[in-house]
């Protein structure tokens, strides 16, 4: 039996110009950042380069083979529900969590079904009881949490016999990201081997497959696109 528990709601030298925007990059936290609606900025199709738009549709058809008729699903930083509504009627029971409570709101406003919960919650200490049969975690989400290793214990708790799955930006997404973060109003001002930083606040990491490894431990690494990564662990 699954149980939800009940939750309360808090979730190279550079110009002047760019190191004003990388001081102000640094005092935000993602939370700050997805707080201020960036989800439905980046969730606009108008938004999107064609690379993005492709690795996003590949999730989806992934999903739709992984996901059964009758199952339960877990999906972990969800943002406003679209994976859960859109294969709802497939499941016994979808729960999404995320951090952001406007973003839980608005799943639930959306949803309208009493198969799918949403609840305002933390990744590393998920208030549900197992075993759910998927857990995932999509659309690079995982790349911009910072206790990533704790999630996946989490993901491992609540799904113990189950498929879990993250999807991922590799390196080769640099380019698409950059555009994609700039036509949401996110210019990147950093890039690391790990991470792009945008002027905005945005931390999103990129993986490689050792990095992965070495991160998620046992794990079936498969390419998603030319850009990306599903894991399945």
């Amino acid at each position: 039996m699954i149980t939800v528990a009940s939750v309360t709601s808090e979730e190279v030298p550079r110009s002047p110009t760019l190191l004003t925007a990388a001081y102000h990059a640094s005092s935000m936290s993602n939370d700050d950042v997805y707080a201020s609606g960036l989800l439905n900025r980046a969730l606009d199709p108008a938004t999107q380069p064609r690379a993005i738009a492709a690795f996003m549709q590949a999730e989806i058809d992934l999903l739709q083979s992984i996901v059964a008729q009758g199952m339960s699903w877990l999906d972990v930083g969800c943002g406003t529900g679209r994976h859960l509504i859109l294969l709802r009627d497939r499941l016994r029971l979808g729960v999404g969590v995320d951090y952001e409570h406007t973003y839980v709101a608005a799943a639930r406003r959306h949803a309208k079904d009493d198969r799918l919960q949403f609840i305002t919650g933390d990744a590393t200490r998920l208030p549900l009881r197992p075993p759910f049969d998927v857990a995932s975690c999509m659309t690079n989400t995982w790349g911009t949490m910072s206790d990533k290793r704790t999630v996946l214990a989490e993901m491992r708790r609540c799904a113990p016999q189950g498929k879990r799955l993250l999807s991922l930006f590799s390196e080769a997404s640099i380019p698409a990201r950059r555009e994609w973060y700039h036509c949401f109003g996110h210019d990147v001002v950093e890039e690391t081997s790990e991470w792009l930083m945008t002027a905005g606040g945005l931390r999103s990491e990129h993986f490689t497959e050792a990095r992965l490894r070495s991160l998620v431990g046992d794990c079936t690494i498969t390419r998603c696109t030319d850009i990306g990564y599903t894991v399945t662990f």
